[in-house]
């Protein structure tokens, strides 16, 4: 696979991964605003698995200091299209700058936690409602 091609698909896991922290942020604030609006796709079971599954999965890879296997998958196509790791195109680098911020260890384990808590709660607030049987 040439460098481009490697390339372009770094690029794509850096925007599915950045999919993906975008449905786990605004899935919350969407599902409170839903609860209160009475829109009922926010009750989709699959929907709300789905979203605490993934909050799930964040905090206890950050709680076990496990690199994010989109992260560790985009930095290994981008070493071998030959790219350092932290070199990109415009929307790249600021979609990198979004997702990967810095701060010490402890920030992300306790926002990352509290955000899943904030989940849970929200499980409770909104509870998920099973489809109904159509007659």
């Amino acid at each position: 696979m040439s460098t481009a091609h490697l390339s372009l698909l770094a690029d794509f896991v850096l925007l599915i991964h950045a999919l993906f922290v975008g449905f786990v942020v605004l899935s919350l604030p969407l599902i409170l605003i839903g609860g209160a609006s009475g829109w009922q796709w926010v009750r989709n079971r699959a929907f709300r698995f789905t979203h605490l599954a993934a909050i799930t999965f964040v905090v206890l890879q950050t709680w076990f200091d496990q690199i994010c296997p989109l992260t560790r998958w985009e930095n290994i196509l981008r070493m071998q299209a030959g790219e350092a790791v932290y070199e990109r195109g415009l929307i790249a680098d600021f979609l990198h700058a979004v997702l990967f911020y810095r701060a010490p260890e402890w920030v992300f384990l306790m926002v990352y936690t509290i955000f899943g808590l904030a989940i849970v709660w929200a499980w409770w607030r909104v509870p998920p409602q099973a489809r109904k049987m159509r007659d």
